[in-house]
């Protein structure tokens, strides 16, 4: 089924828990220019009851081992090169969200996922929400790639009902 974003946001308006959503970035330069994808994302963010956090997962965080962000106010972090110095200069001061970063990791049975204090929110996850939440009100986390394992080790569903069983009102993200 192929389906609009605008279609998709009014179809996960009738649900009772909050979306998982998977978002793709494409240009960095959307996070900066009013178009139909920045515009959707507005729209979207407006359209969804706000969580009380979000899990980001973004292919734009590669590690050994599989590992959770932790800081209370994670860094945003410009991890490209060759834009304006406009597309630099964004920062997203969103709060970090440790205590459902601890519920993930709890959740999670088939790795051993790490905190990691070090990483913060890089484009993958900040370029979408500054136009879904602008003023960086919704506590934010990130759950890295195992760069080490293959594509399909990421999609083990084992781990996934007991992730979205953490909570009714965090909302995740997985952003590319």
């Amino acid at each position: 089924m192929n389906m609009k974003l605008n279609e998709i946001s009014e179809t996960i308006m009738t649900t009772k828990k909050m979306p998982v959503l998977f978002v793709g970035h494409g240009n960095p330069m959307n996070a900066i220019v009013d178009n139909h994808y920045s515009q959707s994302w507005k729209k979207l963010g407006e359209q969804l009851t706000a969580p009380k956090a979000i899990l980001c997962i973004s292919a734009h965080w590669l590690t050994e081992g599989t590992a959770v962000t932790m800081a209370e106010h994670p860094k945003t972090i410009h991890d490209f090169g060759g834009f304006p110095a406009e597309l630099f200069n964004v920062q997203y001061p969103a709060p970090g969200a440790p205590d459902y970063a601890r519920m993930v990791i709890a959740a999670v049975k088939s790795a051993q996922v790490q905190e990691d204090f070090a990483w913060g929110l890089d484009h993958g996850a900040w370029s979408i929400l500054k136009n879904m939440y602008p003023q960086a009100n919704v506590p934010v986390f990130q759950m890295s790639i195992d760069a080490a394992q293959p594509a399909l080790y990421h999609f083990n569903p084992h781990d996934y009902p007991q992730i979205l069983k953490t909570s009714d009102d965090m909302s995740f993200s997985i952003n590319l």
